[in-house]
């Protein structure tokens, strides 16, 4: 696809001696330490010599190129010099010493950082990303240029990933897409996740691009020259009001568009993000006076204004986007910024080490790194296990902030997706403990709503409220789950003692012994606890499983516990003989947490703890009851309905249906829900084990070519649960 760019793409050119990217630095930086950059190339091209790239090219192109993507950025000398020696380390005889003594401490210690950040192998399968997580922002922490410089070196990877075997080719394309690009944008460089995004969409998905392609440029044919258009509208709109200002536009990129065909139910050519446009003025002012002559020309799209400029992103992003109807009706984009506010744009983060005229750029909108990496971590306690910080970091990273307003009209940001909870526990651990309810713009709502940007959120609070231990399924930031655990632990401690020994009494059942206080007492001394009742707290709390316990114990009959469940006795916590019945809304599966809400003369139905439901029944609390899934191995008889997006082509289907029969998952029903000329919406019910096994089958479809997309479909209007057990 050709794009109308709005801007110079960065790395487009290559500089293919020393003189060309001293030139380029010098362009933007005259005071440029000339030698030092010579004298890395030098240094560089000697170390590297002899070795090649798959492609065939000497291998020291390529720290060439990672230099050139940094200089379009006007970056320092210290991170180009960095960028043309940070393979020397890893992958020639150069030493630490010898680059602390030939270009300083402080190009050696970013040397030593991208490499290390090279050596963690970073993957996106979940069981190390924490970890990984946990050394990416140690190593960003100290210095963020050693981030930049990996950002730019996996930029140039991707461009020239067709040198490589095609499974390393979708497995990097699959760690680009699942944290680089996430990464470039959450530091403002919304350019290079842009192109990160499109480059992994190239390999992992070529034919959905291909057919975004087609179809966009059958798009361009039938409107012509759109773009140059409604840029000469819109020029000629702020002439008539004397408003200076540059305006450009663009057609977006293949991935970009086919995520918005994935998430409007709406044909292509209504497509309103396929073209973009960008008016830049020269004062915050023109903005807002730029954006009132738009909405007088056109009409503006309800709940598609941003304003970031009154409340700009983390990272320093300030511009105001709104969504209008433009020419036969169809809907553009428009972002409206001054000069000031582009640079940042393009920028990010590394805005900071920009450079003009030969000094460090002073744009007051630019974020200081250290405050950013401090905003960033703040949140992360110390003593988190791997999980929770794993879902603090992708919460903070991967998520764009919304920001609400106290009732005294404090902001208060918070990542998108946060409830009513989280903004509690935002303004005060006091207040989280106490909410009972919240106003949004002086409307009653439930605890699981979603906030968005600019609501005037009002918490309410009541003497002697405690939290509830649903409330760790609502809350999405990592401050309220940890003050919410705390808090059960030390307010609850008697309700989860009570169910921690109901759990033990089954766990010990199974292997044919007794939760004895004896054996419950020697249990907790050799996993290093603090007496009997606080192993069972820990084992009502969900901190530690049953199955632990019997093993510390009885270790030969542990595998015993693993046995195929009763189906009938599969849920914890219900009374004997009580039925129980799974709900439909949200289909819970074994290994999810759950609660359960009793029905008179019908039993409990067993919810997953993040239901949308369950707000039915926030002002009855005596209906509510602490469950837990029986430990072993459950039968595939948990139906879960997923919804899958796929190609339309011979044999798909049947595919399809293959990939989960070999995940030993059979399907009970399926229906398509939407026919489209390249692609196919269906719904597959599918019967299976665990949350584990729903994860294998998920992972699965989502490998395969000819899948889209694949979630998990969950309605709240199916009020029908399934035939009652027990």
């Amino acid at each position: 696809m050709q794009d109308q760019a709005m801007a110079t793409i960065p790395g487009a050119a290559l500089a293919a001696t020393p003189d060309d990217l001293v030139a380029l630095v010098r362009g933007y930086n005259p005071r440029s330490n000339e030698a030092l950059i010579r004298k890395a190339w030098a240094f560089g091209d000697r170390m590297h010599d002899g070795q090649l790239r798959k492609s065939g090219e000497p291998y020291f192109t390529h720290p060439v190129a990672v230099a050139r993507i940094l200089a379009d950025q006007r970056m320092d000398d210290a991170t180009i010099v960095t960028a043309l020696l940070h393979d020397t380390l890893e992958d020639t005889k150069a030493s630490y010493a010898q680059l602390e003594r030939e270009f300083g401490p402080e190009i050696a210690e970013l040397v030593e950082g991208v490499t290390n950040l090279t050596k963690m192998q970073i993957r996106s399968d979940e069981t190390r990303q924490a970890e990984n997580f946990r050394k990416l922002f140690m190593a960003t922490s100290r210095d963020l240029r050693v981030t930049l410089v990996k950002l730019a070196d996996r930029l140039h990877n991707m461009r020239t990933i067709r040198s490589m075997k095609s499974e390393k080719q979708a497995q990097k394309a699959r760690e680009t897409m699942d944290i680089y690009a996430p990464l470039a944008g959450r530091m403002g460089m919304q350019w290079m996740r842009e192109e990160l995004e499109d480059l992994s969409f190239k390999v992992l998905m070529p034919e959905a691009r291909q057919s975004v392609i087609r179809r966009f440029l059958t798009l361009q044919d039938e409107t012509d020259t759109v773009i140059k258009k409604i840029v000469e509208d819109i020029r000629e709109v702020l002439r008539r009001e004397g408003i200076e200002a540059e305006v450009t536009g663009r057609a977006k990129k293949p991935y970009s568009i086919w995520r918005k065909l994935q998430t409007k139910d709406q044909a292509f050519s209504r497509l309103s993000d396929i073209y973009g446009f960008r008016i830049i003025c020269g004062a915050a002012p023109d903005c807002y006076r730029i954006l009132g002559v738009v909405h007088q020309r056109w009409r503006a799209v309800p709940g598609r204004f941003k304003d970031y400029i009154s409340q700009p992103k983390s990272n320093g992003y300030r511009s105001i986007h709104t969504t209008v109807s433009g020419r036969d009706g169809k809907q553009v984009e428009i972002q409206v910024r001054t000069q000031e506010m582009h640079e940042v744009a393009e920028s990010g983060v590394a805005a900071h080490w920009s450079y003009k005229d030969g000094v460090r750029s002073e744009n007051r909108f630019a974020v200081d790194p250290v405050r950013w990496i401090a905003q960033m971590t703040e949140r992360f306690e110390g003593g988190e296990d791997h999980d929770e910080f794993l879902e603090a970091v992708k919460l903070e990273m991967y998520q764009d902030q919304v920001f609400c307003f106290t009732p005294k009209g404090h902001v208060i940001p918070l990542p998108r997706g946060a409830t009513p909870i989280d903004f509690a526990y935002a303004i005060h651990t006091r207040i989280g403990h106490a909410c009972v309810g919240a106003k949004v713009d002086g409307v009653r709502v439930p605890l699981y709503s979603r906030l968005k940007n600019g609501q005037m959120v009002e918490i309410i609070t009541a003497e002697g409220q405690t939290p509830q231990a649903t409330w760790i399924g609502i809350a999405v930031t990592g401050r309220a789950k940890s003050a919410i655990r705390r808090a059960l632990r030390e307010e609850d401690r008697e309700r989860f003692i009570k169910l921690g020994a109901e759990l033990a009494r089954v766990a010990f059942e199974n292997v044919g012994k007794k939760a004895t206080d004896k054996a419950l007492r020697t249990a907790a001394k050799a996993l290093g606890l603090d007496g009997e009742e606080d192993l069972l707290a820990r084992l009502g709390s969900a901190e530690l499983t049953a199955r632990e316990v019997v093993r510390v114990l009885y270790p030969d009959l542990a595998q015993r516990a693993g046995e195929e469940v009763d189906e009938r006795k599969a849920v914890v916590g219900v009374a004997p003989g009580q039925a129980y019945r799974r709900a439909l809304c949200c289909q819970p599966v074994p290994g999810e947490r759950i609660v359960g809400i009793t029905h008179r003369g019908q039993g409990v139905v067993v919810h997953a703890i993040d239901c949308p439901a369950l707000v039915d029944y926030e002002e009855q609390p005596d209906r509510w009851l602490d469950l837990h899934w029986q430990e072993g191995n459950h039968r595939p008889v948990n139906t879960v309905t997923l919804e899958l997006t796929i190609s339309n082509g011979p044999g798909v289907l049947g595919r399809i249906c293959t990939l989960i029969g070999e995940q030993s998952a059979n399907i009970s029903d399926l229906q398509f829900t939407d026919r489209k000329p390249d692609y196919y919406r269906l719904l597959v019910d599918v019967d299976l084990r665990n949350a584990e096994h729903l994860h294998r089958v998920m992972t699965a479809l989502d490998a395969e070519s000819s899948v889209s997309s694949v979630a998990r479909h969950r309605d709240p209007r199916r009020a029908t649960v399934t035939p009652p057990r027990g």
